[in-house]
C-alpha cells in the first residue's frame, strides 16, 4: 500500500525521462534512489515543487543528495617514535 502511494506521488511530480532515470538508478544504487524518492515526496507534500520535475531537475536533486550523504574518508597516520641505533650515543 505504501509503495503504491509512493509511486503515485512520484508519477505526479516526475516527467517521463526523470522517472526512467530514477528507475535506472534504483537498479544500480537502491539506497540513493530511495533517498531521492524520499526527498521528492517530502518536497511534494510541502508544496515546494512547481510543476513536474524534469530529468535535469532530477540530476540536480541527485547531486544535492550525493553531497549530503557523501562519505568522508580520512586517513590518519599514527607515527610512533622508534629508537634508532643511529640516534644512540656510543661513548
Amino acid at each position: 500500500r505504501e509503495a503504491e502511494i509512493r509511486n503515485t506521488i512520484l508519477a505526479q511530480v516526475l516527467d517521463q525521462a526523470a522517472r526512467a532515470r530514477l528507475s535506472n538508478l534504483a537498479l544500480v544504487k537502491p539506497d540513493k534512489a530511495k533517498a531521492v524518492e524520499n526527498y521528492l515526496i517530502q518536497m511534494a507534500r510541502f508544496g515546494q515543487l512547481a510543476g513536474k520535475v524534469s530529468e535535469q531537475g532530477l540530476i540536480e536533486i541527485l547531486e544535492k543528495v550525493s553531497q549530503q550523504t557523501e562519505k568522508k574518508t580520512t586517513v590518519k597516520f599514527n607515527r610512533r617514535r622508534v629508537l634508532d641505533s643511529d640516534e644512540e650515543d656510543d661513548d
